[in-house]
C-alpha cells in the first residue's frame, strides 16, 4: 500500500514565494484533496485503501451443448475517503500524525470525490462515486459524519465528479459521462441534465449565478 505526503504551503506577502509550513503522512495514496472553505486546517481525501480480489462465477454453454461453471478472480482496486485535520506545528516544520475527523465509510463502489459548498460555513458535505450520490452532515467537534440522504445516478449513468453552486446550497451538478446532471438536495432528485455535452469536468462561476463553467 502506497502512503502520500500532504504539504501546507503559504504564499508569502509579496505574492511571489510559496512557503511550506508543514509536511504531514497520509497512510494512502491519495486521489482527490479539497480544502473546507470556512477552516483552514481541515480537508478531505480520497485514497485507495489497496488492491482486493473478488470471485466471479460465470455460467458457460460451450460448442458441444454441456453447461460449465467457470470461477474467475478479479483483482481490483478499493477506495476510501475521510476528513483530516491539521494539527498545531508550534514551529516544527514535521508535525504529528494527521488527525482524522471522520470516515466517509458509507460507500461501495469507487468514490471520487467530495465536494464543500465553497461560499462559506455549512455542515453539510457531498461525496460521489461511480454510482450514488451522497449527502452527509459533518460535526467537527463530535468527530462524526452521518449519511443524511442518499441517491442513485441511475441505470447506464457512472458519475465522475461534480460541482456544488456557490450561489444555492441547494444546487449541484454532477458529471456523468458526456453529460451534466443538475441535483435538488432538498429531495435528492435530479431537476434537469444537459445530454451530449462532451464534459470532463465542470465549475461554477463564483461571481455570476447560474454560469457553469465546463471542461
Amino acid at each position: 500500500m502506497k502512503s502520500a505526503q500532504v504539504h501546507l504551503i503559504r504564499l508569502s506577502s509579496g505574492g511571489t514565494e510559496l512557503i511550506c509550513e508543514g509536511l504531514f503522512s497520509h497512510p494512502n495514496e491519495i486521489w482527490d484533496l479539497a480544502s473546507c472553505p470556512f477552516d483552514q486546517r481541515i480537508f478531505s481525501t480520497v485514497f485507495s485503501t489497496g488492491s482486493f480480489f473478488d470471485l466471479d462465477l460465470r455460467l458457460f454453454l460451450p460448442y458441444f451443448g454441456a453447461l460449465d461453471i467457470v470461477f474467475f478472480v478479479v483483482e481490483g482496486e478499493s477506495y476510501g475517503a475521510a476528513i483530516w485535520q491539521i494539527p498545531e506545528l508550534y514551529g516544527q516544520l514535521n508535525s504529528p500524525q494527521l488527525e482524522r475527523i471522520a470516515s466517509l465509510d458509507a460507500h461501495v463502489a469507487k468514490i471520487n470525490c467530495v465536494l464543500w459548498w465553497p461560499s462559506g460555513r455549512h455542515d453539510k458535505l457531498l461525496s460521489i462515486d461511480d454510482e450514488n450520490i451522497f449527502l452527509w452532515t459533518l460535526d467537527c467537534s463530535k468527530k462524526a459524519a452521518q449519511v443524511q440522504s442518499k441517491e442513485s445516478s441511475g441505470m447506464l449513468h457512472y458519475l465522475s465528479g461534480g460541482a456544488w453552486d456557490p450561489h444555492d446550497m441547494n444546487a449541484v451538478a454532477t458529471t456523468c459521462e458526456s453529460s451534466v446532471q443538475f441535483w435538488d438536495l432538498r429531495t435528492m432528485k435530479k431537476t434537469n441534465a444537459i445530454e451530449r455535452a462532451h464534459i470532463r469536468n465542470a465549475n461554477y462561476d463564483m461571481k455570476k449565478s447560474h454560469i457553469l463553467v465546463r471542461i
